[in-house]
């Protein structure tokens, strides 16, 4: 066996320097389009998921750390199911203290691309949406793609919402004030659980509290995003994520509204939504349109776009002034829907 020169060794390991230059710079030009208080430290290494192997490193990878809102109770509960030879129910409950009254009640579904995540990356988050709000909060556990494509995800957050209504009365809550909503993958398989919950007559749902929700495949068909989707979830990750989840590539004409709900033609009589992302997020066109889209079928509806931030900004940089009244305002939303 030959082995390579020592002057082609020398090349090789110039030419790769060459390109590890010309990526870093392009990085710290995708860094400059944002506002000097968004650009965190993690943004200057860039992480796609396209492959088995770097979404084994991204679901091995620990989550933001944190401490939960004091005065909550986070516990697990695992229910009966809701049909013969379903997954039983997994669900985490966010319980604050002193609440003896009946409450209003959030389904939360966490995000990941449909492909990582667990409520628990969640627990500061919706701690404190049950202390500020004296309310409960149940995060579902999904099944996650590609190990299990469309539409486990949709049918366990679905078997969450029945469990959920069905011991209501059990739980201290108002079956008549129960929301749904989720960030990223997660708004998107709550606007998915709202579209069937209403056909399929119930359980009754009064909100959608819909975080950058990601919701239409096709995105993933287009190739100019305007310099969108450069931070966190880009065009590549989005490709795997989708192609995970549907068990095969987006195509042109696939009429799954659950998987996606942007592709439902009829949005009416779904409940008030309120929908936020931001200008440099990838979702941001598909979330813009189906805000309006919302509207034009005489949905009640909120649409707030935050022009300076990217997709997870919240979670990244909590504490930047704009994301904190993106934050505010999502709190907000949810008080005027579940808080009597």
């Amino acid at each position: 066996m030959r082995f390579p020169s020592r002057s082609f060794r020398v090349v090789a390991l110039a030419g790769a320097g060459a390109l590890a230059l010309r990526a870093g710079r392009r990085r710290q030009r995708a860094l400059e389009t944002l506002e000097p208080s968004m650009r965190h430290p993690v943004l200057r290494f860039p992480f796609e998921i396209t492959n088995p192997r770097a979404l084994a490193i991204a679901r091995r990878a620990p989550g933001k750390p944190g401490k939960p809102a004091a005065g909550v109770t986070i516990s697990n509960r695992t229910a009966s199911p809701p049909t013969p030879g379903a997954p039983p129910p997994s669900v985490r409950l966010y319980e604050p203290s002193g609440r003896t009254k009946t409450t209003g009640a959030l389904l939360w579904i966490h995000g990941g691309g449909m492909i990582m995540g667990r409520p628990e990356i969640d627990d500061v988050l919706l701690s404190e949406f049950a202390a500020e709000l004296g309310i409960l909060v149940v995060a579902a556990r999904y099944r996650l793609a590609p190990e299990h494509p469309y539409p486990a995800a949709v049918d366990d957050c679905m078997s969450a919402l029945a469990w959920l209504h069905d011991a209501a009365a059990e739980l201290g809550v108002d079956p008549d004030r129960v929301a749904v909503g989720g960030a990223s993958a997660g708004g998107g398989l709550a606007a998915a659980v709202a579209l069937r919950a209403r056909d399929e007559g119930g359980p009754p749902l009064c909100f959608q509290l819909l975080t950058y929700p990601m919701i239409d495949d096709r995105t993933v068909l287009r190739s100019d995003h305007a310099g969108r989707g450069q931070f966190v979830w880009t065009p590549a990750s989005n490709r795997y994520g989708w192609t995970s989840y549907l068990g095969g590539p987006p195509a042109e004409h696939d009429d799954r509204i659950y998987a996606a709900p942007a592709r439902a033609t009829d949005l009416s009589g779904l409940p008030p939504a309120w929908i936020g992302t931001g200008g440099h997020d990838l979702f941001h066109d598909e979330n813009v349109d189906y805000a309006q889209r919302l509207q034009a079928a005489g949905v009640d509806g909120e649409l707030l776009v935050e022009p300076a931030m990217f997709h997870g900004a919240d979670v990244v940089v909590p504490d930047e002034p704009r994301v904190v009244a993106f934050r505010r305002a999502r709190v907000e939303a949810l008080r005027r829907a579940l808080v009597v």
